[in-house]
């Protein structure tokens, strides 16, 4: 049994140290803010719930394989419900697409609204799948510079089949090659945002992802995605993790390049562990005295990658043409990611992207009334003015939306909070504001990305969105499965 001290609550933090106090492990979890959750938390206005940042859950069978891994049963802690449809989609010229999770219905939704039809979506999502298989053991599942994961049947099949994960095209590349039209083209293009990419240079692989939300599924929990922290938190209870909430920790002690335990609160505490869910930079330069070795080095040097703005409104209204999750494209999306990652501000027609959970969860918001999350992508902070940009931001989503719903949304507005790159980098230690760590934008960025053991401070290990496999729910949660089976391995 080892004494593992991990620094901070995100789910990659909750998966790691259930998995481990399972397996009999002393584990003890801190964090600065009241309660867990990290950037997934949540919080009430006027009798309105918000989640304050991941707003969909894909790959259920991750969190169904980490509560089995724990002899529990998921159900017990969680009640998912399956989207009907993923996202409603509306284009400048007044089309609207809905994206339904039954695919055969996607289908025939393309071949009624588009010029392209249902043999060029299947098409895509057997391109889709074949990533999948040839990259989910060796990149998502398991760590890809351990040598049991090199060195197996899948591995040696993925090296033979290269080409096939396509990382020498761009996300826009790829998808142009199976679509005609160009609002499917923008709309598969999309997915590269999720883990804070721009489709326009990020490699195809990122093409991996439309895949894992289709099959099996998406999903939103019966009372908001907070309840995914709960759920994992529970659990970790129940395995007897101790939380210690409002402790700060200013530092991770070193003895020769071997972590030992950290500084928190003032004082010192030892452990055979330590695992930080802290994003990768922050934890180098601020938890670790800005420690210069070629792991920090490399990593600072790495372009960050998207942030957002979120305006959070509890509207006195109900929208019946909206769907849970909704997008309202802009008009030139090349343009729009030139404005992004080249000029490194706020676009001025930018994609507004619009989460309702009261639309499945009426709790969420008062009789008659709508929560609403409208999130626009972002550049990483670089000193920018946020106060004009966020201004700027606003005007220009009003008008998007008043146009798309032919209505006034401002005089609809009860209440408004704002979460900008700023708020992100002070709120939850992202570093400059970027929601996803690193950019996926090259095509070696699956190769860059910071290992979960780290490789130049002993029995230092790394989970979280900018640690690997990356960003979202699912990966992040994956991530701390593969800290606990690193530990594990080193201690059988």
């Amino acid at each position: 049994m080892k004494k593992i001290g991990i620094i901070g609550t995100g789910l990659g933090a909750l998966s790691a140290a259930a998995r481990l106090a399972a397996k009999g492990n002393e584990v003890h979890i801190f964090e600065k803010n009241s309660d867990a959750g990290g950037k997934a938390s949540e919080f009430y206005e006027q009798g309105f719930r918000f989640d304050t940042g991941p707003s969909i859950l894909s790959m259920p069978y991750v969190l169904n394989d980490l509560f089995e891994e724990c002899n529990e049963n998921l159900n017990d802690y969680l009640s998912l419900n399956k989207l009907d449809i993923i996202c409603r989609y509306f284009f400048n010229d007044g089309a609207i697409i809905n994206a339904y999770s039954d695919v055969e219905r996607f289908g025939e939704e393309i071949s009624e609204k588009t010029i392209d039809d249902e043999e060029s979506l299947n098409n895509f999502f057997t391109y889709s799948k074949t990533i999948y298989e040839l990259t989910a053991d060796l990149f998502l599942f398991n760590s890809p510079t351990d040598i049991k994961t090199l060195f197996n049947k899948k591995s040696f099949k993925t090296l033979l089949n290269i080409h096939k994960i396509d990382s020498f095209r761009t996300v826009h590349q790829a998808v142009s090659a199976f679509f005609n039209d160009k609002k499917l083209i923008q709309l598969f293009d999309r997915y590269a945002t999720y883990n804070g990419s721009n489709p326009y240079e990020a490699p195809a692989t990122l093409n991996i992802i439309p895949y894992v939300e289709y099959f099996p599924g998406s999903y939103l929990p019966s009372d908001g995605i907070y309840s995914v922290t709960n759920a994992l938190k529970k659990l970790a209870e129940k395995k007897a993790v101790k939380f210690y909430f409002n402790f700060n920790v200013e530092k991770i002690i070193l003895n020769n390049k071997t972590a030992v335990g950290i500084k928190v609160n003032g004082k010192e505490i030892l452990f055979d562990k330590v695992i930080s869910n802290v994003d990768v930079n922050i934890t180098f330069k601020n938890l670790l005295n800005d420690i210069t070795t070629f792991e920090s080095k490399r990593y600072k040097k790495l372009k960050p990658s998207l942030s957002g703005v979120v305006f959070y409104w509890g509207i006195d209204n109900q929208f019946p043409q909206l769907e849970t999750h909704n997008i309202i494209f802009s008009e030139d999306y090349k343009r729009e990611f030139d404005q992004l990652t080249k000029h490194k501000t706020v676009p001025d027609e930018p994609t507004v992207y619009i989460y309702i959970s009261s639309k499945l969860n009426p709790y969420d918001a008062p009789d008659g009334k709508e929560n609403w999350f409208v999130m626009i992508n972002a550049p990483y902070n670089d000193g920018q003015n946020w106060k004009e940009e966020i201004s700027k931001a606003r005007k220009n989503i009003i008008g998007r939306i008043n146009k798309t719903l032919n209505t006034n949304i401002e005089e609809k507005i009860l209440f408004e909070k704002i979460l900008s790159p700023t708020d992100l980098e002070e709120k939850t230690a992202a570093y400059r504001g970027s929601i996803y760590g690193i950019s996926s934008d090259k095509k070696t960025s699956a190769f860059l990305r910071q290992q979960n053991k780290s490789r130049t401070i002993r029995n230092l290990y790394f989970c979280g969105g900018s640690a690997h496999p990356g960003g979202g729910i699912p990966l992040v949660i994956l991530s701390g499965k593969i800290v606990s089976d690193i530990i594990h391995s080193e201690t059988e």
